[in-house]
């Protein structure tokens, strides 16, 4: 709450009224939650694809246009609007033996500070190793060749691959001429507050999440080409407000459609060899040190 008092002092400098007006949205639909979530754990899986902050209809539009060898599937209620709740949710609140089955491999920073990591089957904080200064996020590769390699090594009979997109920033090169988003969570403005303050509009930044999007399936192909897995979900933590109900982004505790409904999409995955996966932990940093999560979690775009 102190942390959404002060977003919102500093939103009346920019925005006046609108920043009240989304201030008191997302308290009232953080108050008024009724969504039920689906299970996850629960469902038929062997191998669940997180698609960090993907809205249901954008992935419904960008798959239905034929590219993929995959429909778009339907969708699915998510416990969470934020990283941090949905790990909480899902592995979190899990038992130790569903967690004992699970292996987890992840570019989202959040993970060393949400959950006992000791308690997975197996786990890879890709994030630690294979961050992008440059791009101000974790790129889809090195993510899939740490998933192509715990698919094919590690003895669990589940496995999590966590992507960070179509989270902000974008890792395309970026010639439209407007804001770099690549380096947004250096600059005083994120891509949300550019929406809430009129700085960008909705359809450019839009254009960029769906070439987002677009960028981590063509890894999440690579994937279903070098792991098996009869039962692959693709799915996501969460979603992303663009303006729906006044609100910008994903904050915690809010329950409306744009930040809830995601996707939930059942395919294949088999191991054809096409790819032998490179890099690795290497000379790695340790997640237990507290100023690396924190500044690469700002390059994201959030506020620590």
């Amino acid at each position: 709450m102190i942390s959404d008092l002060a977003a919102a002092a500093r939103s009346l400098r920019y925005a006046g009224f609108d920043a009240v007006r989304e201030f008191a949205s997302r308290t009232y639909y953080g108050l008024r939650s009724h969504s039920t979530p689906d299970p996850i754990l629960d469902a038929e899986w062997d191998m669940l694809v997180v698609l960090d902050a993907c809205r249901a209809d954008v992935f419904a539009d960008v798959v239905g246009g034929g590219e993929y060898d995959f429909d778009s599937g339907g969708t699915a209620t998510s416990p969470a609007s934020t990283s941090t709740e949905w790990l909480t949710a899902v592995l979190g609140s899990a038992s130790d033996d569903a967690l004992a089955d699970v292996s987890y491999v992840t570019g989202n920073p959040y993970s060393s500070r949400t959950i006992d990591t000791s308690r997975l089957g197996g786990y890879e904080a890709v994030w630690e190793y294979g961050w992008d200064d440059a791009q101000g996020t974790i790129p889809p590769g090195p993510v899939t060749d740490a998933a192509i390699r715990a698919g094919r090594t590690h003895d669990t009979d589940r496995l999590i691959v966590h992507y960070m997109q179509p989270h902000f920033p974008t890792v395309f090169d970026d010639d439209s001429g407007g804001v770099a988003l690549d380096d947004w969570g250096d600059q005083p403005m994120s891509v949300w507050e550019q929406l809430r303050f009129g700085r960008r509009s909705v359809a450019d930044a839009w254009r960029d999440y769906e070439r987002n999007l677009e960028a981590v399936l063509e890894d999440v192909a690579v994937l279903r080409s070098n792991v098996d897995a009869d039962r692959t979900v693709l799915t996501a933590d969460h979603g992303n407000a663009f303006g729906e109900h006044a609100i910008y982004g994903h904050p915690g505790g809010v329950d409306v459609p744009a930040l809830r409904e995601v996707p939930w999409c059942e395919t294949t995955a088999s191991d054809e060899r096409t790819r032998e996966p490179s890099g690795g932990r290497g000379g790695s940093v340790e997640a237990t040190d507290a100023s690396v999560v924190d500044d690469r979690l700002e390059q994201l775009g959030y506020k620590t």
